[in-house]
């Protein structure tokens, strides 16, 4: 079994058609009998609009609640994609990145990892297969 780690951008996830897609191929690497990772970008546009409305808020500049707001484009789809799949009978769930966790320098904007701490997401992959 190969551990597999697919990403996709937001336009390969512009709407939830595009999504069940991807839910579909993700489905053809796990019924191959990989362990799958997927990493996804916010849906097409919703970065720009989360910008927008940050900008709005007066906080059109690198802190870390103008993160979090960009971090939400993410999070939705992560979600929606764990949803589209566990609707296929695949046990499925959504990570944040503080739940893995990944760790970066604290560039607000432009961070750079300096760690990733597996060990939760290696305990769920192994429960996932091994179940």
């Amino acid at each position: 079994m190969a551990r597999i780690v697919q990403k996709f951008g937001g336009t390969s996830v512009a709407d939830m058609a595009r999504i069940k897609a991807v839910a579909a191929t993700v489905k053809r690497e796990l019924d191959g009998g990989n362990e799958v990772a997927v990493v996804l970008s916010a849906m097409a546009g919703i970065t720009d609009q989360l910008v927008g409305y940050a900008a709005e808020a007066g906080g059109a500049h690198y802190s870390s609640e103008y993160d979090a707001v960009l971090a939400t484009g993410e999070q939705v789809t992560a979600g929606l994609l764990a949803l589209s799949l566990q609707e296929m009978g695949i046990q499925a769930r959504s990570w944040l990145g503080w739940q893995i966790p990944i760790r970066t320098d604290g560039v607000y904007g432009k961070a750079r990892i300096e760690k990733i701490e597996t060990e939760a997401l290696e305990k769920c992959l192994s429960d996932v297969f091994v179940s």
